[in-house]
């Protein structure tokens, strides 16, 4: 019997009890998203309230109860919450909650039922993990300052905190993760997910050892079919004809005739053609007429424009709440739409006096048996490229069995060596949807299926007799989840997308450029956190259908994640601070928090208090009159040039010594292959190396979360295209015969594993 909340809505996680202690973004940013579907959260914060600029919208949903857990008593009072919580979710750095008697095996005999999730800035071993939080140390030490696209020579800082949002997302899916695996097992469990889960999540390091490392991109995109373009009136857009159909797409809006077969073939001479051509028209103008030929394309725009524009509006993803003290207050709203367990209406945090009168949680009845979380939960995934295919990587890590089903021309971006990272720990399945015994095959394996992710373009699913609707009444117990470009409505709805568009269009692009060029993201934001969000979303279904009895349909878009990766930055009311700019290979946003080159490589500094200041002015050897002022100095002005002196002069690790004797927040630049043997993210666990069995050695990253009572790992290596047909239909049920009769009609096909799949599809 499933006891409905007060307003008679039932949500994903309705019931359960989070108390949030963490600050900043990662932390509350997961606690916000169990809100969003139900929880209630109570959040724990000192008498200093957070200040970040997107704290509205990371503790919405939230009542705000100020403890010091330095005193006693308040500490005394935490812990008598704690017992009466589900979640507890903490942020601290390593050693802190220990000492507080807040870690997971502190409460483990207390809290038997309690999942303790703790979600440090960094990591959880060395030096660099004891550091005040911030975005740019973390991404300067993982080695994306090299890895994010640059012209010159030196590592570039990204000014939106892409990991920490990643982590959010992962810490989300990981709390849901062990509360679906607590109803098996009636027990809780510690968990760990912390800053490097979230760049391994964002950033997803890959080396295939048997081949070359890739070179490191242009800020504008190098491959002519998918870069920035500069037109006449001084305006951006991306092209984004990744594929060859949409490249063949583009000379026909331009009349090329029969010259595009040749420039099809000679990318530094269609580049150089393209570039001269966009030059003379202004920026709408080429946009439109490369819309009107199918081409997917998109203008370069602010954040602020995007966050007003239609689309925008049209979908829903803008919320207006009403402040008693700053006034109207807008930001973007919940990402995901549930068809059956909708997310609550969002309300500003709200501060109380006393705790609520929550009773002791006493652990469950469950076997004593503990496996992978989702384990036993089977994941039919139509999903290509990076949003549609990348999460089926995560939930497998998690514990389902994945698998991936493919055409006979495979998912276009196995070409890719990030497939291998994309598509880990699944199995792939040879299957023509479009053949009528290969959708009828479809609709069997969905019959036991718990999950359908997809990332068709509106209406395909329909044409394709997949769609939610057809699902269900085969199966009333799916849960079935799809990923478009702009959503399911307005007159963008039917467009096909790429990540760059609402890099473009979204303002991530003209944010990370400043007043300079705007830049292409090395990362593929929007799709990783389309992959982060699935994952966390089929999971919050999968604990809703353990209360209802049903599936249900989950719509998301990359539109949507390009507000959710910068909601902080998209929080709008009076008083609020202007975000900070980037710049063409931009070093840093301040002369204080800036990459500096050494005599032998590069450091990274991160200072926020004058304390700080003088910590760095006294390792550099320089005065500083105006410490308050220091730390508002640009990154390219007098007090940098004195930093840059300084620094060159002498070796990093030199500088780092001193750095960190005085007190100053500081690491190394790590350089894009030396991550792959850097002791302190090796000490963390990163990354692993494991074997493909064609292309050979790989190192990437190792997971996503790691839990104490249900440990999670990649069963196998990403698959060859239809590696593993005959497997997966006899696991379901098919006959010999069935299969053979599959693949004699040519719905079903298997490839033995060989070289000549090495390359691609």
């Amino acid at each position: 019997m499933v006891t409905l909340p007060e307003d008679g809505v039932m949500q994903a996680y309705s019931g359960i009890r989070v108390l949030d202690f963490a600050r900043g973004v990662a932390g509350p940013m997961a606690a916000m998203l169990l809100g969003d579907l139900g929880a209630e959260v109570l959040k724990i914060e000192p008498f200093e309230a957070d200040r970040h600029p997107g704290y509205l919208a990371f503790n919405r949903n939230k009542s705000v109860l100020r403890l010091d857990l330095e005193s006693p008593e308040d500490l005394a009072q935490a812990k008598g919450l704690i017992a009466g919580a589900d979640v507890a979710l903490f942020d601290h750095a390593p050693g802190r909650l220990e000492a507080l008697g807040l870690s997971a095996d502190d409460l483990a005999e207390a809290c038997p039922g309690l999942v303790h999730a703790w979600m440090p800035p960094y990591g959880v071993e060395g030096r660099l993990s004891g550091l005040r939080p911030d975005h740019s140390l973390l991404a300067a030490a993982t080695g994306w300052g090299w890895r994010q696209a640059g012209e010159a020579d030196q590592p570039v800082q990204m000014v939106i905190p892409i990991a920490w949002y990643g982590q959010a997302v992962m810490g989300a899916a990981a709390i849901g993760a062990a509360l679906f695996e607590r109803r098996r097992s009636g027990r809780g469990q510690g968990l760990v997910i912390s800053g490097l889960h979230g760049f391994a999540e964002v950033g997803a390091p890959n080396r295939i050892l048997n081949e070359e490392p890739i070179p490191r991109p242009i800020p504008a995109g190098a491959n002519p079919r998918y870069r920035l373009y500069r037109c006449s009136d001084g305006g951006f857009f991306f092209l984004g004809a990744l594929f060859p159909n949409f490249y063949r797409k583009v000379f026909e809006a331009l009349e090329f005739g029969d010259a595009a077969d040749l420039l099809m073939a000679d990318d530094e001479g269609a580049r150089t053609l393209l570039d001269e051509l966009f030059a003379t028209r202004p920026m709408a103008e080429w946009v439109a007429v490369l819309q009107a030929g199918g081409v997917p394309c998109a203008p370069v725009g602010s954040r602020e424009a995007w966050f007003a524009s239609e689309t925008v509006r049209d979908a829903g993803l803008r919320l207006m709440l009403e402040h008693p003290h700053v006034g109207p207050v807008e930001m973007p709203g919940p990402a995901v739409a549930f068809s059956e367990t909708p997310a609550k209406a969002p309300c500003l945090p709200r501060l109380v006096s006393e705790p609520p009168a929550w009773d002791r949680r006493v652990a469950g009845r469950g076997t004593a048996e503990r496996r992978a979380p989702l384990e036993g939960v089977r994941v039919l995934n139509l999903g290509t490229v990076i949003a549609g295919a990348y999460p089926g990587a995560l939930l497998s890590y998690f514990g389902a069995d994945v698998v991936k089903v493919e055409p006979r021309e495979g998912d276009p971006f196995r070409y890719d060596p990030m497939f291998l990272t994309f598509n880990r720990g699944t199995r792939s399945l040879g299957l023509d949807l479009k053949h009528t015994d290969g959708r009828v095959a479809f609709l069997d394996l969905a019959r036991q299926a718990d999950v359908v992710i997809d990332n068709y373009r509106l209406g395909v699913r329909g044409r394709l007799g997949v769609d939610y609707a057809t699902l269900r009444q085969i199966n009333p117990r799916i849960i079935s989840c799809s990923v478009t470009a702009y959503g399911d409505v307005g007159p963008r709805a039917s467009r096909p997308g790429f990540d760059p568009l609402l890099q473009a269009e979204g303002g991530m692009m003209a944010a990370q450029g400043g007043d300079d060029d705007p830049v292409f993201l090395t990362i593929g934001v929007n799709d990783v956190a389309a992959a982060g969000m699935v994952c966390s979303s089929v999971i919050a279904a999968l604990n809703a259908r353990e209360r209802t009895g049903r599936g249900q349909e989950i719509r998301t878009s990359l539109a949507a994640m390009s507000l959710l990766f910068q909601t902080g930055e998209l929080v709008e009311h009076a008083g609020r601070p202007p975000n900070e700019k980037g710049g063409w290979d931009c070093l840093g946003t301040r002369a204080l928090r800036r990459n500096y080159r050494c005599a032998d490589d590069w450091i990274a500094v991160a200072c926020e208090s004058e304390a700080e200041a003088a910590a760095l002015a006294q390792a550099a050897g320089l005065t500083i009159a105006d410490l308050a002022a220091a730390l508002c100095e640009p990154s390219d002005g007098p007090l940098a040039y004195a930093l840059e002196a300084a620094f060159v002069q002498r070796g990093r690790d030199d500088i780092l010594a001193d750095l960190y004797g005085a007190g100053a927040p500081a690491t190394a630049v790590v350089r894009t292959l030396d991550a792959f043997h850097n002791n302190w993210l090796l000490a963390n666990r990163y990354i692993e190396r494991w074997e493909h069995p064609v292309r050979g050695p790989v190192i990437s990253v190792r997971g996503y979360g790691d839990f104490t009572g249900s440990p999670c790992a990649f069963p196998r290596p990403s698959p060859e295209l239809a590696q593993h047909s005959d497997d997966v239909l006899s696991g379901f049920g098919f006959s010999p015969e069935r299969v053979a009769d599959l693949v004699k009609s040519g719905a079903v096909f298997d490839r033995p594993l060989g070289p000549v799949s090495a390359g691609g599809a």
